[in-house]
């Protein structure tokens, strides 16, 4: 993956000293506020050095302290963002938390994108949301399985469990990742990692971030497990109608597997996920059981910033996609 075209001085800055040799530098002592354009990308490439990095940037970087100290305050930003704009649900009992959940994710009413893409959505447009989804789905489950050091018993095994069908079960052309790929090169994209990583806006990036956020420290072990709860509680009926949106569109089966997998898988996940995986957890750590509900909140704001987004464009007669010429309004 290339560096992508910076969006401001952060990433200006950022990007410059990525491309020489590992060194030290002083970061600035203030960053914006919030999830703008350039420091949800410059987040983003904080981030994307403990993936697969860039091609031009030296492994070394990942670890350099100069780096980490910028990312920190980057962090920093976001999380007070966060901490702001998603309310954070009252914390249940441990023994709640399954119920509490499923009220969460019933109780959200965000514009639903699906079920534009399902009926109303042209060719052009079903393209453009895959190239946004692109940017998480090919490293599909790769942040939350920075979860999976972090526990121990029942919820371990329970995040294995969802990981090792989200990795294919050991079979390479079964990752998610590899199926969201077919789903690329049937819709004429490019399906190489990252190709689109320059095409689109800070809420996409946002939602990728969030995931790093969380999977990336400890403290926030119990607010991962909610936000991957919170994602496959909300995959299923999506999933079935983005397959249906693309059969209308005339897309084959090699280009609908993705979507039609993920009906099935995520409807054994989200039970998995809920009691398994969150309730063990919340009652062998009665204290976290608030930061569960609060990733799961963010995983929903945060869809719903997308969802709005992409529909607002599309009312307009925009493109939802990322250019330099083009505002792009910081949720």
């Amino acid at each position: 993956m290339q560096l992508p075209a910076p969006r401001g001085p952060l990433t200006d800055r950022l990007f410059a000293e990525l491309t020489r040799p590992p060194h030290d530098f002083d970061p600035p002592s203030t960053v914006p506020y919030g999830a703008g354009e350039d420091v949800q990308l410059a987040l983003f490439a904080c981030y994307e050095l403990h993936y697969q990095g860039f091609d031009e940037v030296d492994d070394r970087w990942e670890w350099n302290p100069s780096v980490l100290a910028l990312r920190e305050r980057l962090e920093g930003g976001f999380w007070r963002w966060l901490t702001r704009r998603v309310p954070r649900p009252a914390a249940p009992p441990p023994r709640e938390v399954p119920r509490a959940l499923a009220a969460l994710v019933a109780a959200d009413d965000g514009p639903s994108l699906s079920a534009f893409l399902r009926s109303g959505a042209d060719a052009e447009l079903f393209r453009e949301f895959v190239i946004h989804r692109s940017v998480y789905q090919l490293k599909e489950a790769d942040p939350h399985t920075w979860g999976i050091p972090r526990l121990l018993g029942r919820p371990k095994a329970a995040l294995v469990e969802i990981q090792s069908d989200e990795y294919g079960g050991g079979r390479p052309e079964r990752m998610h990742s590899e199926l969201f790929r077919a789903t690329m090169r049937g819709l004429g994209l490019d399906d190489a990692y990252g190709a689109y990583l320059g095409s689109v806006p800070g809420v996409t990036l946002a939602i990728s971030n969030v995931m790093s956020l969380f999977g990336l420290h400890r403290r926030h072990r119990a607010a991962l497990l909610g936000h991957l709860a919170a994602f496959e509680m909300t995959s299923s009926i999506p999933n079935r109608r983005y397959s249906q949106g693309l059969r209308r569109l005339g897309g084959d089966s090699g280009t609908r597997r993705y979507y039609d997998e993920h009906v099935q898988a995520d409807a054994v996940h989200e039970q998995i996920a809920a009691h398994d995986m969150c309730g063990a957890f919340a009652a062998e750590h009665p204290a976290l059981a608030g930061d569960i509900l609060f990733g799961a909140a963010c995983a929903l704001t945060l869809d719903r910033l997308f969802a709005e987004h992409l529909l607002g464009r599309w009312r307009e007669g925009r493109t939802s996609l990322w250019r330099a010429d083009a505002e792009v309004a910081t949720p």
